[in-house]
């Protein structure tokens, strides 16, 4: 400290009048003039009062520490340290706190131990357990297996530290954990001790040491608990806390590139509980050519592919591997009968509960079609759909493999005939002689044997979609039930479908019972409010155990971010990641991928107009070059 109000320095004077020598002319020294030292220093010390630092921007505005945690600020924080752990601790142990969504910070500090020093320490334990054992045998005792265990594991450390493939640590871990109050960092603290327990890993909480936890977590190397315990590299390597994880497997196709280390994503869908997949993404992100890029690896692998396409997107596909692709329209030449019963019933193998099914199904095209009914007229419906049956001589006792199904026509008839039944078949005439009257109103001619098969509902008007799409989805729920085979069926725009009660619920009921008929279900949809605000849109994304996620839109994300339980950090992914990127779930792993194709497999499923109209002028140059030839 200095003090100005001395007037002999000797020290300082001779210093000064050494330092005046050497100037010329000589210039007033702080002693010569008090005043103005004093009005410099005050002056100093108002400008470092208007300078902002660093540490003004990042300092809490208070700071209170009490016996077991700290008040910083708005937040409340506690330690907590680890003591012991157990003799054998698995790889990722630490990965369900890393994983746990709360705000903390982990310290870890490794001290290593000289191996010379250990080796010694540990001779000596080995001397003093050998006799032990020795003496316990001597005197007819029985042997102690904890010695033997205890001698058997020095003796491996002493070995491994010999040969140098160990080292020797001491070693501190640190969690300190956030809250907006007590009560919530209370109950983070028992959850945290919790995981710690269950891996027989013992912690404690810091008791008037809080503020040294603090300042061992922050991020500048300093340990100012120094509770350590003796550890050797592999137990030490088990602590590792970032861990990728890996979804690849002996079998299936390849999703993508795990983000997080460039590891292949191998899946094969058919080895989850169940094989259905959810694809949420906004428009333009890559959804559909993801799709389109796992149909085709899937076709290479003897897998049978569905599709219901609303806009002409896999029609190029198609072609290239040899599909069919089969438009149904209202000028389409392309028909499907609703009334379609399954070729053969496998294990269903009851009429009666054939026909049942059939109605229950119908009743749901009829309310798309007319809109909703009342009780009565859904009572009249339901008897019109058993008598139309029943026109046809489709009785429960009849051999569903030699019938000829009714058509929409006939349903007409029977409810113009019955009482309270005319003003239903008048609202149903538009659909059999009316302007809707080539949709439905007709014998199937369509077939399945091809191994993909797209059908296109693009020529449709909008209010014409969703009855469309619930015909195609029960035909091909037909087909799947009269012959098991493993298949996939891909319902593009799947958020048609969930704009009606009959159809969303005829989806669910479909993605539910798919599963022991070898099919997988992928519903598509770019509408996610739309599809996961529909309680039977979140029913479907419970029962699939394969979802993707793509890129979404602020409206969209606290929706999504809610249904599957994504961290801060992945929300902000799914915001800011570029086309074809996202994150892949699969069971209860996930990992953030990125859709890889090869250039011929670009070619084939690429959706950009400006690739496609080059293929196109490419494909007429040489035609015309081949004419020309």
């Amino acid at each position: 400290m200095i003090d100005f109000n001395r007037q002999e320095k000797p020290n300082k004077v001779t210093l000064q009048s050494t330092v005046s020598l050497s100037r010329k002319p000589a210039e007033p020294t702080i002693e010569d003039n008090p005043e103005l030292t004093r009005e410099v220093i005050e002056e100093e010390k108002a400008f470092r009062r208007g300078v902002l630092s660093v540490r003004d921007i990042i300092a809490p505005a208070s700071l209170k520490i009490e016996a077991n945690y700290l008040h910083l600020g708005d937040k409340f924080l506690r330690t907590i340290f680890v003591i012991s752990y157990p003799r054998y601790i698995s790889v990722g142990w630490f990965a369900p706190i890393i994983n746990l969504n709360v705000t903390f910070d982990v310290s870890m500090f490794f001290y290593p131990v000289v191996s010379s020093i250990v080796l010694k320490q540990l001779k000596n334990k080995v001397g003093a357990l050998e006799a032990q054992i020795i003496s316990d045998a001597e005197k007819g005792a029985a042997r102690d297996p904890l010695r033997e265990t205890a001698l058997r594991d020095i003796e491996y450390l002493r070995d491994a530290l010999t040969q140098g493939t160990e080292k020797f640590f001491q070693f501190a871990l640190y969690v300190t954990l956030y809250a907006d109050n007590v009560e919530e960092l209370d109950r983070l603290s028992d959850q945290v001790e919790d995981i710690f327990g269950s891996r027989l890993v013992y912690s404690r909480r810091v008791y008037y040491q809080a503020e040294q936890g603090f300042n061992s977590t922050l991020p500048l190397g300093n340990d100012e608990l120094y509770v350590t315990f003796n550890m050797n590299s592999s137990p030490i390597a088990s602590s590792f806390p970032f861990i990728s994880s890996e979804l690849t497997s002996d079998r299936g196709i390849l999703y993508g590139v795990n983000r997080h280390n460039n590891s292949l994503i191998l899946f094969d869908r058919f080895s989850l509980q169940n094989a259905n997949s959810v694809v949420f993404a906004t428009s333009g992100a890559g959804k559909s050519y993801a799709i389109k890029l796992e149909i085709l690896r899937s076709l290479m692998l003897g897998t049978d592919v569905i599709v219901i396409d609303p806009e002409y997107e896999y029609k190029h596909l198609s072609e290239a591997v040899g599909g069919t692709y089969i438009n149904i329209s209202l000028s389409s030449e392309n028909k499907i009968n609703p009334f379609d019963l399954p070729r053969s019933v496998g294990g269903e193998s009851k009429p009666k509960d054939i026909i049942r099914s059939a109605v229950i199904t119908l009743k749901g095209l009829v309310r798309l079609m007319l809109g909703n009914l009342s009780y009565d007229e859904d009572s009249i419906v339901d008897r019109a759909l058993l008598e139309t049956y029943a026109k046809k001589d489709i009785t429960p006792d009849s051999d569903l493999s030699k019938i000829e199904a009714p058509i929409m026509s006939d349903l007409e008839q029977v409810l113009d005939g019955m009482e309270g039944g005319a003003d239903l078949a008048l609202r149903l005439r538009k659909f059999t002689e009316g302007t809707f009257a080539g949709l439905l109103n007709n014998f199937t001619n369509v077939e399945m044997s091809n191994q993909l098969i797209c059908f296109s509902v693009r020529d449709l008007e909008d209010e014409l979609r969703p009855i469309a799409i619930y015909t195609i989805v029960n035909y091909i729920w037909n087909v799947v039930r009269s012959e098991m085979k493993k298949r996939i069926l891909v319902i593009d725009e799947a958020w048609w479908m969930m704009q009606h009660e009959d159809s969303a619920k005829f989806i669910f009921a479909l993605v539910k019972r798919c599963r022991k008929y070898y099919l997988g279900v992928t519903t598509i949809t770019q509408d996610v409010n739309d599809f996961l605000t529909s309680p039977y849109g979140q029913a479907i994304v419970n029962n699939s155990s394969l979802q993707i996620l793509l890129k979404q839109s602020p409206a969209a994300i606290d929706l999504v971010q809610k249904t599957f339980m994504l961290t801060e950090g992945e929300k902000y992914l799914l915001l800011e990641c570029g086309v074809g990127e996202g994150i892949f779930f699969a069971g209860n792993k996930h990992v953030a991928m990125k859709i890889v194709a090869s250039y011929t497999e670009d070619q084939l499923i690429t959706s950009d107009p400006r690739q496609l109209l080059e293929m196109e002028e490419a494909k007429k140059e040489f035609e015309l070059s081949q004419k020309e030839g």
